[in-house]
């Protein structure tokens, strides 16, 4: 696990676009797996900047979001399809049918749905590059606390913290879902490189328990340190309660020296 921080969080945005604009410079038609939320929109921000500098290209790449709300239509302003064509979709060369997400507008039909996920990721041959955040109970994706480590794409229902976390996203009057589809971990886990990017104060706890504490289901995120590619990228504010800053930091003027 590669470990960087960064003064604030543009930093880790541009770092975490370059990383993306890097890997479509080598392999065009790329499979990336994409995160919604906040945290990723500063990085999304800097990958349209690319593509309107003519740095990168979308036209051969495919996507694969984490997730989205059970039963809510693609035009429906609290759907991920939605916030994906607001925040990056709309803006760049991508062809929408190369566009993925696990849809499930009757939660009895969940099986399948999961099911057809996995048959479109695996026939695209895998994800080459998966953009994570992490939520403050240290889920990725929708996979809660107590999640199987080894779990697939699968309905699951938020917890309490997490709706209420994203309730702020809600206006009033509007019907907040408290189920999701989700990638399961072991899911993410087959990506061949995962990016985390994290940022604020409000993530520090969990930014700790997912890299420097013990790999638990009661933080899902801890799973990541089983993988053999993985680049975490944090801002100063989201990195403070960990313990081995100084040597992470030394890691990576090393790789930079490398490269």
């Amino acid at each position: 696990m590669e470990v960087i921080i960064f003064e604030n969080e543009s930093l880790v945005a541009k770092r975490a676009a370059s990383m993306l604009a890097d890997l479509l410079s080598i392999k065009p038609s790329a499979v990336l797996g994409l995160a919604t939320g906040s945290t990723p929109i500063k990085t999304y921000q800097e990958l349209i900047k690319k593509f309107n500098n003519g740095e990168v290209s979308f036209k051969d790449v495919s996507t694969f979001n984490l997730d989205e709300y059970v039963g809510l239509k693609s035009d429906n302003k609290q759907s991920y399809q939605y916030f994906m064509r607001e925040q990056l979709f709309d803006f760049i060369d991508i062809q929408l049918d190369n566009t993925h997400f696990p849809i499930c507008l009757n939660a009895k039909e969940n099986q399948q749905v999961a099911e057809n996920y996995e048959a479109i990721i695996n026939a695209k041959m895998g994800i080459d590059l998966q953009l994570l955040g992490i939520g403050h109970n240290g889920h990725i994706g929708f996979n809660e606390p107590s999640s199987s480590l080894a779990s697939r794409t699968r309905l699951k229902t938020l917890t309490r913290s997490t709706i209420e976390v994203n309730s702020r996203l809600f206006e009033a009057g509007e019907t907040q879902p408290t189920m999701a589809m989700t990638m399961g971990i072991g899911t993410i886990m087959d990506a061949n490189h995962i990016l985390l990017i994290a940022t604020g104060e409000g993530k520090a706890e969990a930014v700790r328990n997912a890299i420097e504490g013990a790999i638990s289901a009661s933080c899902p995120a801890s799973i990541l340190q089983m993988h053999p590619h993985v680049t975490v990228l944090l801002d100063k504010n989201s990195a403070s309660l960990l313990q081995n800053t100084a040597y992470y930091q030394r890691v990576a003027e090393q790789v930079k020296e490398l490269n």
